[in-house]
């Protein structure tokens, strides 16, 4: 909550001194469309310079929304939409700044006994002192709720005025939803193709080599050779087991309907041959469909970093951050992972699936970075 509330102050600091910006380019844009009403011919010429830097404004803002205050909008809008934004988003900016000076103001009074503590040697009227502080925090308590409450007015005033109308919304939803369906068609039968695979490279040719070991003994002549091949066709049937036991644990684990999500996941640190650090910060355990999601990414992930990368320690952290679970696999490998890769384009298949987004930073060198964000916790 702390960390939410700067991050919000910053944001609107920042907003604060953009209003400036805001308020000087609206009312000049005004002035400008006003003498396009008394001399209509130079139109064009004086629009486009207007919409082109309400454009650029508005494209800072919109970055300021994504960094500090976590909104995201459309980036499909028109430049008079921008224009029209910024004419309103600048009252915001100010009113921001209000709430900021007086969370100045609160937090000075607030600590005022501090600073009378440390340069007053005798403090006569100690009730005023004391009433001081407590009204300073109780400002302070309400402009905290004031820059939660403009934060929110921020994003819903971009979201309303940079967002698709309600049909184009829409018309993107269904569209999203049929590539989300067609993703999800393909990575099924993805999957089915690499277990097809996994059974016919691993399990099969034990089967066979365990077949043709057990023929061989039966007949042998020789007791000691039957022995020895005897021997062998136990190890292959125990390493053909264990074949089979890893391509259903591939499939589904278990463990995850039996004793949830962080079991599950620990299960794929200590099955891992290099060093695991599990961070689990979920009070809960989260919706069945998200689980499987959110093991299989950790899966594929480390899976992925223990075989390309060869890392000396890999970190998974899974948690929640302002109602969507978020979920990152971190290792100290060499880097240059492909996101369009098979395994890493699976899995951001299998994220979009739930209206999620998988985002990997690999540069070269490492450290590889994998993402997921779910829309629900």
């Amino acid at each position: 909550m702390a960390r939410r509330v700067v991050r919000c102050a910053v944001g609107l600091m920042w907003g604060a001194a953009a209003a400036v910006v805001e308020l000087l380019g609206t009312a000049l844009a005004g002035l400008l469309l006003l003498l396009v009403v008394a001399w209509p011919r130079p139109r064009r010429a004086v629009l486009r310079p207007v919409l082109a830097c309400a454009r650029r404004v508005t494209e800072l803002e919109r970055a300021r929304l994504r960094v500090w205050l976590r909104v995201h909008t459309s980036p499909v809008y028109e430049d008079t939409q921008a224009l029209r934004y910024l004419a309103c988003r600048w009252a915001l900016g100010v009113l921001g700044a209000v709430v900021m000076l007086s969370a100045a103001v609160g937090l000075g009074y607030g600590t005022s006994w501090m600073y009378l503590w440390l340069l007053v040697d005798d403090v006569r009227n100690t009730g005023a002192v004391v009433y001081t502080s407590l009204a300073g925090l109780f400002l302070l308590f309400l402009t905290v709720q004031g820059i939660l409450a403009v934060a929110e007015l921020e994003g819903k005033l971009a979201r309303r005025m940079l967002g698709p109308r309600h049909q184009e919304e829409l018309e993107r939803r269904i569209a999203e939803l049929s590539a989300s369906r067609a993703a999800v068609v393909e990575a099924v039968n993805d999957e089915r193709r690499r277990i097809e695979r996994d059974l016919h490279d691993g399990v099969q040719q034990r089967l066979v080599a365990l077949g043709m070991l057990l023929g061989r003994a039966l007949r042998s002549q020789d007791p000691e050779r039957a022995d020895r091949l005897l021997r062998q066709a136990h190890e292959e049937s125990r390493q053909a087991l264990d074949d089979l036991r890893e391509v259903a644990w591939r499939i589904y684990p278990t463990t995850l309907d039996e004793a949830g999500l962080r079991a599950a996941l620990e299960t794929v640190a200590e099955r891992a041959s290099v060093p695991v650090r599990v961070e689990y910060g979920l009070s809960g355990e989260p919706a069945r469909p998200v689980a499987t999601v959110v093991y299989f990414v950790v899966c594929e992930a480390v899976t992925n970093a223990v075989k390309h990368a060869a890392p000396s320690r890999i970190v998974v952290a899974v948690g929640s951050e302002e109602g969507a679970l978020r979920v990152s696999v971190e290792d100290d490998g060499r880097g240059g992972a492909n996101a369009s890769g098979s395994g890493l384009f699976g899995l951001a298949r299998r994220v979009a699936a739930l209206d999620g987004r998988l985002m990997v930073r690999s540069p070269p060198g490492g450290p590889t970075l994998v993402t997921a964000e779910l829309p629900c916790a």
